[in-house]
Order: structure tokens, then sequence, then C-alpha cells
């Protein structure tokens, strides 16, 4: 217990640190190592020690700020990679008010799978209480893949603005096909502005959220829930939507409820029936996005700073990446199993699809052999049937002349990227034992990153690697040759020991060059100078912030005149969040 006997050794100063960097806290590092060591008397300190030395630790890695040292990380990451991208934004008082970075790994897996996006920015995982706002993707296994991670000071329109334009600049200009968002409005004003093409889709998450809190007893009514659940996925068109709509308004006299009106007015953001037209993978809701804020923040407090964080962060995407080879693997080495006979579609589909796809497939495959149709007309070619799904019946167009084109107006393959079980049921009967080539959607299948494993290919050739084994290989070869030759073995070691101080003297003319460039650049950006964001008061604080409409607030919200929305300068505006519904 006597200061002058108490010792953190250098093996377990470096346990600790390893621990910290993985996410684990200082006192369950020490919980830990004295387990391991048999007791906390034998351990060699205390948990004050262990505490102290994590703070010391701390102040080390932030000497000259939190936000100073996480823009210099970014620095060096942009310095090692140079397709790194990363940009801040400062307020009037030069302290940290918006960074975004993305790595060349999230720009390759963007141009892939960027169709569909979800963005979320309900958690705030720091001290300072900056938003965290990540940009999700969907991979060809249907899990998360990461585009790029923003920290946000506010949720004003300027401010989504800014990023999105941001974002779009760092991806080379091309737009998602849909975009997953939650309900605000700022960030619905931004995306209509920088994202024109773009399917704009709410959380229907959030929606549940906001019907219970503006129902009332309605929210525990079955047959209510139920024509509400189906007015958001299960109807199949529009039509088949304003009859659903009007029976719930009628037999539970909504008429006069204005959020069943507002939510009404945007029912194209977030109604199935309204985006089968366009592609979204099957992702219903921003959940996807609020599960990687989990992900990122299930180990970060309310105390976490940036750079921690930005630590978290990249241990979370090692993971995800690390699962994604795992997958990779699995689906080059493991053959898919199925009840089915290995023939026709369902073989072609073991070979194109991966196994997580393939599963989705076998299911449509299974649905149509149970399905029924009837002829109804020829025309042009074009055959017309009618499918009969359940309680849904469905049209389905054939032409087989020059190319096999099948449609549907379920429009499964437009919305999915995969045939539905109603044109294979057609498929089958026309004797066609194989997927037309145009209904293979790329980014489903085992080779969906073909042409970002070619271009790695390509970047090792040009290494040094390739050389180092070729040189190795000569070198071996040659003393082989001069091994029994004692003047030829000198001969060789005065050469190769000539060659050694030639190129260790190049090497170092080359650093000296470089490094003089490097202090020239430090140089002029020396002044650049980043402040800390203001600390929050995060005592009793939760970790996910509630929308608007979620609290259950007996005052209503005051209408925010549209001139209020704009910023009387670049940082001055205060104007409240607005939601849509």
């Amino acid at each position: 217990m006597h200061r002058s006997n108490r010792t953190i050794s250098d093996e377990n100063a470096v346990i600790i640190e390893d621990m910290l960097s993985s996410g684990i806290g200082a006192t369950d590092a020490y919980r830990y190592m004295a387990q391991e060591a048999g007791g906390e008397d034998m351990i060699g300190y205390t948990k004050r020690d262990c505490l102290n030395y994590v703070n010391m630790l701390k102040i080390l890695t932030i000497e000259g700020g939190d936000a100073q040292t996480l823009l210099n990380i970014l620095e060096d990451q942009s310095a090692e990679n140079d397709d790194f991208f990363y940009r801040v934004r400062l307020d009037e008082d030069g302290r940290l008010s918006h960074v975004f970075w993305r790595d060349s790994m999230m720009k390759d897996d963007f141009t892939i799978f960027g169709d569909v996006m979800v963005f979320d920015t309900t958690y705030r995982t720091n001290k300072y209480n900056l938003i965290c706002a990540p940009f999700v993707g969907l991979n060809n296994y249907k899990k998360n893949v990461m585009f790029g991670c923003a920290f946000l000071s506010n949720e004003k329109i300027e401010t989504f603005v800014w990023l999105f334009e941001t974002f779009k600049k760092s991806m080379g200009g091309p737009s998602p096909i849909s975009l997953f968002t939650d309900q605000d409005l700022a960030m619905s004003k931004a995306i209509e502005k920088v994202f024109p093409q773009t399917r704009h889709r709410l959380c229907i998450w959030h929606l549940h959220q906001n019907a219970q809190s503006h129902l009332g007893k309605l929210k525990s009514d079955k047959t209510f829930y139920d024509a509400f659940q189906r007015c958001i996925t299960g109807c199949i068109d529009s039509y088949d939507f304003e009859e659903c709509w009007k029976a719930i308004v009628e037999n539970h006299n909504l008429q006069n409820n204005s959020w069943i009106q507002r939510l009404y007015e945007l029912r194209e953001k977030w109604s199935n029936a309204f985006n089968k037209e366009y592609f979204s993978a099957g992702i219903l809701s921003s959940q996807r996005s609020e599960s990687t804020n989990h992900a990122l923040g299930f180990k970060a407090k309310k105390t976490t700073n940036l750079t921690e964080f930005y630590g978290l962060f990249k241990q979370t995407i090692k993971r995800w990446r690390s699962n994604e080879l795992s997958d990779e693997f699995q689906c080059i080495r493991g053959q898919p199993t199925t009840a089915l006979p290995m023939t026709g579609i369902i073989k072609q589909a073991s070979k194109v699809y991966n196994l997580t796809v393939f599963k989705d497939f076998e299911k449509q495959f299974m649905r149509c052999l149970a399905g029924s149709f009837s002829f109804l007309s020829e025309e042009y070619d074009f055959k017309l049937y009618q499918v009969k799904d359940g309680q849904h019946t469905y049209q389905v167009s054939f032409y087989n002349v020059m190319n096999t084109l099948v449609t549907c107006t379920c429009n499964l393959f437009e919305e999915c990227g995969m045939l539905c079980s109603h044109c294979l049921r057609i498929l089958l009967t026309h004797s066609i034992d194989k997927i037309p080539d145009c209904y293979i959607n790329k980014r489903w299948t085992k080779l969906a990153k073909q042409a970002l494993w070619d271009k790695n290919v390509e970047q090792q050739s040009k290494s040094a690697q390739p050389w180092k084994h070729q040189f190795v290989k000569n070198c071996l070869n040659l003393a082989l040759q001069v091994q029994d030759n004692e003047n030829a073995r000198r001969l060789v070691e005065d050469g190769l020991e000539y060659i050694r101080l030639a190129a260790l003297q190049e090497m170092e003319n080359t650093m000296s060059e470089t490094n003089e460039a490097q202090d020239l650049e430090a140089c002029s950006e020396s002044s650049i100078s980043v402040k800390d964001p203001k600390k929050s008061v995060t005592k009793g604080r939760k970790q996910r912030i509630k929308g608007h409409l979620e609290k259950n607030t007996k005052k209503k919200r005051k209408n925010v005149d549209e001139s209020n929305l704009q910023k009387p300068n670049e940082f001055g505006s205060k104007t409240p969040n607005q939601h849509l519904f």
C-alpha cells in the first residue's frame, strides 16, 4: 500500500492501453488484471493508480486539445492514403462545429452498394453532445456497410446542406436511388436541394413511435394497428392504399385529427405502395442506421471524447469488414443446401447469388410452385397472364422473341432487385430454365465486388511486394551458383555491400527532400488551430434523442415562419428544429 512500493509495470501498461483502445474502461481493465494476478493484493498497484495512469494517457493523447488531436489524426490518415477524405467546419469562435470523414474503402463500397443509403441523427454519444451522423448502406450479404460518418453540432438546414454536399463531393458525384432518414424537416429540405433525383423515404420506426404519442388509446387497438400496418407495407398499389386509409379514418373517427392529415400528405414518403418502382433493397426504416449507432456507441459513454470515439469507430469498421471477409470465405467455400432439385433456375441461382440472397430467392421459387395462373391475352408477341398469390392477383407480361422479358405488377424486381414468384411461375410455364441476364442484379451476386478485387490486384502488382519476392529469388539463385567458389562469393559480398551503401545514401537524400517539403507544408498549416466544442451538461442525459413528436407534451408547438429558417450569419441561426410529422 506504500506509494514507494506501488508501480505499474511496462507489461501491465501495455495491457491497459490495449484494453482502452478496445473500448474497455479503466475499472474493467483493473478488475481483469487483478483476476489474472490472483487478487488485488497481488497486482502491485491500486485501482486509483490505474485510473490516474489512464487519465495521464488521455492528457498526453489530446495535448493541445481534443478537436486538434482529431484533426491531426485525420491529417495523418490523409497523408498515408491519398484517397482518404475529410472536411472540418469551425464556428465563429474557432471551435469545431462539424466534421466529416471517409476512407478509400468506404468510397469503393459506395460505388458498388450506394444505390440505397440510410442516414440517421438520433444519437449523441460524446461529452460535447455532438450528433453522430453515420451514412450506412447494405452490402451484397444484406449487412451494414459504412459510407462515411460525421459529427454535427446542430440540425439546421444549412448544416445538412453542407454535410450532403461534402458527402456527394467525396464520392465523386453519384447520388443514391433511395435515402432513408427520420422525420426532421431541415433534413428533408436539404435532401431536396442536394439530392433532387433521390427518392426520400421516411423511417417506419419513427412513424410508429409518433403514432403512439398522437393516437392515444388507438395505439393498443389491434384492428387499427393491423390496418395501419397494411397501409405502410401491405397495400399493392395506390388505389388499395386509398381504400385502406379511408376505412381507417372513417372507422376510427379521425377526420379532424391534424396528425393523421399531415401523415396522409406525406404518404409517398412512407407507404410502400407509392415506392415500388424505386429500388430500396428491401429496407423499410432507418433502424439499420440506429443499429449502427448502437454498434458504434454501446461502449461509448457521455464522457467519451472525439479521439476516443474515432478509435471506437475504426474498430467497428474493422469488425464489419472482417465479418464481410468471413461471409465471402463461407460463400466461396460452402455450397447452398436446398430441398429442391439442384437443376435449372435453382442451380443457376446457387452459382450466381451468395448464400444469403440465395435463401431469399429460394423462398420466391417455392412460392411460385404453389401459385396458380391463367392466360389473359396476347398482342404483338406479348403475352399477358394473371397469377394468383394468396388473396391478391398480379398481372405478368411475357415476351420471348429476341430477348426474354418478364414484368409483374408487384414490382418486386424494381424494388428489391430479384425476380418475384409470379415471374418465376411464368418462366417455368414456358420451360425457361435460366434467369435472363437482365434480371440478375450484380449487387446481390458473389462477384459484386469483382471490380474492386481487380483494382486491388492491379495495385498490388505495382507495389514493392512482388519486386521484393523476385529480388530475394534472384539473390538465392546467385548464392546457389557461386557458393562453391570463394573468389566469386567474395566478389558478390563486396558488390552487395557497395549496393547497400549506395541505396541507403539515395534513401537518405530522398527522405531529406521529403522532410523539407513536409516542413514547408506544416509551416503553411501551423496557423490553423481548432478549439474543442463546448462541453455539454451530461448529468441525467439519455443516450437517444427523442423526436419532438415522440414527447407527450401538453403544449402545442408554435409554427415557425419560413423566413425564420434563414440564418442571419453562417453560425448564428438559433431556429429550433422542425419535423415533418
